[in-house]
């Protein structure tokens, strides 16, 4: 882990890029300051959420997690695509980026990662631990608290950043290039995230008032820009849609979750057949390569 000293010389490096970009010390100083406000309201929630979390809804499913160790690149669901993607990880280095209570970090386990997990909440990690130990892998991952923005991982020593509905919960230009870092040369990061694209769907989704309860005060959608500007630095980058509006609509709605499965081979068919439709999908599986 870097010490304080070398955390201060990556803000003033920051500063120093932000500068050279054009943008002025005091807007990047605003940009520090929201960074670590966010973080401060993130450790409190997922404080919150940690405490009522029992060791029941932390124990696998084993029927649900088999959809994840192997699934086929031409799946429908967006998790699955981005776990295929991952590919044979048996012994390489994968960092869990925004660990969490450690749901996507058992499965790393699972499929034989050297895992590393790093969260901004100790509390969530104390889960993840506890998870992992529950379902027979005490000690199969190493977990770190550490900021998205300044991770606490050595530089060039992973072969793949994974991450599930994250990005949008961060500053982008930092969080790209802490992931570009600490990547190995043609090292690989995967994204499944949230996006919302289309002016359209953002005006009709401010007409529902339904909101997670789970949901942070500073995560937002991405757009399409962002997730463009978000893989500048990267030699590569591969982008798939998911979701269009109805998958959401019969996810949300209690009388309609029966039909949540058709709703996603529609989803896929269509996607497939019309690419047109892209802009008014809700969610992208990025990668992207250094």
């Amino acid at each position: 882990m870097r010490n304080n000293a070398s955390c201060l010389m990556r803000e003033s490096s920051g500063k120093s890029d932000a500068v050279r970009r054009g943008i002025g010390i005091a807007k990047v100083e605003g940009m520090i300051a929201e960074q670590q406000a966010w973080e401060r309201a993130e450790v409190v929630r997922s404080a919150s959420e940690a405490l009522h979390t029992p060791d029941e809804q932390l124990i696998g499913d084993e029927a649900n997690l088999a959809r994840y160790l192997n699934p086929p690149m031409q799946t429908v669901y967006p998790k699955e695509y981005a776990f295929a993607l991952l590919g044979d990880v048996r012994g390489r280095t994968v960092l869990d980026f925004g660990c969490g209570s450690g749901a996507n970090t058992l499965l790393l386990a699972r499929r034989g990662a050297t895992v590393v997990g790093v969260d901004i909440s100790a509390e969530l990690i104390a889960l993840a631990q506890r998870r992992l130990a529950l379902n027979g892998l005490p000690g199969a991952a190493r977990f770190i608290v550490g900021s998205a923005h300044d991770l606490p991982i050595e530089a060039d020593s992973v072969d793949v950043v994974f991450g599930i509905a994250i990005l949008h919960h961060l500053d982008l230009e930092a969080t790209s290039r802490e992931v570009h870092r600490v990547l190995k040369p043609g090292g690989r990061a995967i994204f499944q995230e949230p996006v919302r694209d289309s002016r359209l769907i953002r005006a009709l989704r401010r007409c529902v008032p339904y909101r997670q309860p789970d949901v942070s005060p500073f995560e937002r959608p991405l757009t399409e820009r962002e997730v463009t500007d978000f893989a500048a630095r990267f030699r590569d980058c591969s982008v798939r849609a998911f979701c269009l509006p109805f998958v959401n609509i019969t996810e949300a709605l209690a009388p309609l979750r029966r039909y949540v499965h058709p709703a996603y081979r529609l989803d896929g068919a269509l996607l497939k057949r019309a690419p047109v439709l892209k802009p008014y999908t809700g969610v992208r599986v990025l990668q992207v390569t250094k």
